[in-house]
Order: C-alpha cells, then structure tokens, then sequence
C-alpha cells in the first residue's frame, strides 16, 4: 500500500464517523417531510404569562402585543410582560398603553443579552405576582406576530403532553420576500421547522428552541432564570435534554418573524450566532457526552442529538481537510514515485472519472451543493401555502443561492473562535406587519 493510499484511509475515517453521527439527520428530514403530530383540542384553558423582552423596538412592540390580545384564547387567562432592555426610545412607553400589560424597565448595559433581559424579569414576576400563578410562560421576541390561533393551539400541545414539555412552534417570516437575505433567513427557520423539528417530534426526540416562540413549564423558572450568554437557547435546550425534560414541536401554531435584510447584519448576527454555539459546546459537551453512558439516562437518543448538534461540525470539517491537505502537500517527500499532479489532479482530467484529490473534493463540493439547492426547492413547493409573497425569481435565486448561504458558516465559525469579546447588538426591526395581515394571509392558504 501507498503512502497516498495510506492517507486516503487513514484520513477519510474522521469523514465516515463525521457522517455516521449526523446520518440520523436524514431520518428526521424525511419523516418531517411526510408527517406531522397533531394535537387533539383540550378544553383546559392554562394561565399563561406572555414574555416580551424589547430593546428599542417602540416601531413594532405594539403589534405584537395587539396579536396576543386578539388572539383566540380567554384573555382572563393570559397577562402580558414587556421588558424594556437598556431601552433608549418609547418602547416602555407604548407598551404602558395596553391594558393587561405589566412594563418593567431594566438599564444596565454591562448586561445587554436577552437573557438578562429574562432573569430580571422573572425576579420582578416572582415578586409582583409569584411565578407559579402561571400555569406557563411563553417567551417571544419584539417583533413577532402571531396567528389568531397559535396560544390555542400550542395550549393544546402543552396540555396532550401533560405540560411536562417545552413546547415549540412554526417560526414563519413576515418579510420572506423582501429581498434575497430575508428570503435565506426564512428559509433557514422554516427547513428548520419542516426537517428537523416536525421529524424529531413525531420520532419522539426532542427537538431545541430557537430563539424565539416556546412556552414552558413554570416549574422551570421557579428558581429564576440562568441562562444568559450569547446564546440563551442553546444551553437553556442542552440543560432541559439533560435534566430528562423533552422539547416537543406544534407545527400548527405559526408566529411570524421579521428576518434581517442587510447583509452586514446578517454576517454580524450569525457569527455571534456562532460563538454562543461554541460557548455552550466548551461548557455542554462534557455533560452530554458523559450522560450517554449512564445506565438511568432514559431519554439517550435526545441526548445523543443534542450532543451532535453542538458539536462546532464545520470547523471539524474544516480541520479535517486541513490535515488531509497538509499530509498530501508532503506526499511527494515521502514517496519519491508520486508526483503533485497525479495527487491532485490523476492520471484524467474528467471530472466523474478522475482519482485526483481535487476531483474528489469538486465532486463532493458539486454533490453537497445540488443537495442543498435540492431541499430548498422542496422547502418551496411542500411550504407553499404558508411560504406567501416571494415571487418566482426570488425562489429561483433563494434555492440557488442556499448552498453559499450554508457554506459561509465556515468563515464565520472561524471569525467566532477567535472572537473572545463578541458583544450583543440590537437587530433593528420596522416591519409593520400587523396581525389582520398575517391571517389574512392563513385565512387565503386555508381557503
């Protein structure tokens, strides 16, 4: 054997175990595809608290609040809490305008993360009115809408799974189409919901929030809240898979999400994006790791997901190519008979028959790409219904272009390890979609 074929083994193993340990993404793909859980309607009506940390959002606040209040739920039965974070416009004041609404107003720009937005909230709920006089919170952010029957809806999951389960829900984009970045933003979260969240779910994984639009137990912030690095969701997802507590998906609840439009603030917010994900893998793994070994761990396949999906998998991919690359820079050193063209380029320049090194990694690059592009069309014609104002051409460029949107992650994965001081900036939001035009929208698909 070799020296080239030596390193072509010995190297392509991390790839194999790479792609055994996600292979069971595929299964949850394909079953999101066809299926779905669904939810028998209960006649138990929950007493919610509805959790709305805001950080100079005064231009879309309201029309979250407005959605909530007109929602198709027993208004006795929910209260409103807006946290004015580090707020330097009308936010606190135009949330005070609503009845049923309790504004509290946190300044400390040391702490400028949601979580911290949410850890004093729940100090002052506990005070003013004790956490466990709610049956349950839902946490949202500003600029959200919801459907006229999502708090129905997710009440009815909450209630099937013995309000056991964090329940999360189908995050939609109000502004899908208004241009290329937006439109990769929604499809980002909606391929989420339809190949991840919908799959696990109807596996009996559990799936992790996103950010945005889940309800929990009050149970879970009896105690307070904890979490508050750059990425709250994340470890407030691991420590619920580790402490036993299942994630559930209610893909008929749809709240809708204003996306960024500007590509300096899409590149700023995913790699903070990134470098929450690296905190919580420098600060989850071990646990998780040591979790799936442990004889009463009872939920082991939720705990192996999660221990996957924060696993930084591009920079492993990156560092995997690197010392494969490397190790066949020197090939010719070690064996005096190869030479670097029949390394890299073999003894055929045909791109489906070559052996060479950078035929392979085309071919590979070439297949990854084609099926990207390939789910994102299949994105567009299963979510049709929901997926509204986004013209043929935007679809066109949207599918074209989610293979590149995917593929930066690399560089932002790399710009975030070395990033030891990234800080938490506002994503400004002024779309103005209101909650008659959303369901207008639901009430057009259902017809």
């Amino acid at each position: 054997m070799s020296y080239l074929d030596v390193v072509l083994m010995i190297t392509g193993i991390p790839f194999t175990i790479l792609g055994l340990m996600v292979a069971h993404f595929m299964a949850f793909a394909v079953l999101g595809l066809f299926f779905k859980k669904k939810y028998p309607e209960t006649e138990n009506k929950y007493k919610y608290g509805l959790i709305i940390p805001a950080r100079n959002e005064e231009a879309v606040v309201s029309k979250l609040i407005e959605s909530i209040q007109k929602n198709n739920y027993p208004q006795d039965k929910l209260h409103i809490f807006v946290i004015a974070h580090n707020c330097t416009d009308k936010t606190a004041a135009i949330a005070r305008k609503y009845d049923g609404v309790s504004v509290y107003e946190y300044n400390n720009p040391a702490e400028n993360t949601m979580g911290y937005a949410f850890r004093y909230l729940f100090k002052c709920i506990e005070r003013d009115f004790g956490t466990q006089s709610f049956d349950g919170f839902f946490l949202f952010n500003a600029d959200n809408i919801l459907d006229k029957n999502y708090i129905t809806k997710m009440n009815d999951a909450f209630d099937y799974f013995g309000r056991e389960c964090v329940i999360t829900s189908y995050r939609n984009s109000k502004n899908f189409g208004s241009n290329l970045i937006s439109g990769l933003y929604g499809m980002y979260f909606t391929m989420g919901c339809r190949f991840e969240s919908r799959g696990r779910t109807v596996m009996g994984c559990s799936t992790r929030v996103q950010g945005t639009g889940y309800l929990i137990n009050s149970e879970i912030v009896r105690d307070g809240w904890k979490y508050v690095t750059l990425a709250e969701d994340w470890e407030f997802t691991a420590d619920q898979v580790l402490k036993g507590r299942n994630i559930r998906y209610c893909d008929e609840a749809v709240f809708y999400d204003e996306q960024p439009t500007s590509p300096r603030i899409m590149w700023r917010q995913r790699v903070r994006w990134s470098r929450g994900h690296l905190i919580v893998f420098y600060t989850r793994i071990k646990d998780l790791f040591s979790k799936l070994f442990l004889k009463k761990t009872k939920n082991r396949g939720s705990v192996y997901d999660i221990f996957v999906n924060v696993l930084p998998v591009p920079l492993l991919i990156l560092l995997f190519y690197i010392i494969q690359g490397t190790l066949l820079a020197i090939a010719p050193l070690c064996d005096k008979a190869l030479t670097y063209k029949q390394i890299f380029i073999g003894n055929s320049t045909d791109l489906l028959l070559s052996k060479g090194v950078l035929f392979v990694w085309l071919r590979s690059m070439i297949l990854y790409y084609a099926t990207m592009a390939l789910g994102a069309v299949t994105i567009f014609v299963v979510e049709r219904k929901r997926i509204k104002n986004v013209s043929f051409i935007k679809k066109v460029l949207i599918s074209i272009l989610w293979p590149l949107f995917l593929s930066i992650q690399f560089i932002m994965d790399i710009q975030a390890l070395f990033s030891k001081n990234l800080g938490w900036k506002p994503i400004p939001h002024n779309d103005q979609t209101s909650f008659e035009h959303v369901n207008q929208k639901e009430n057009a698909a259902a017809q």
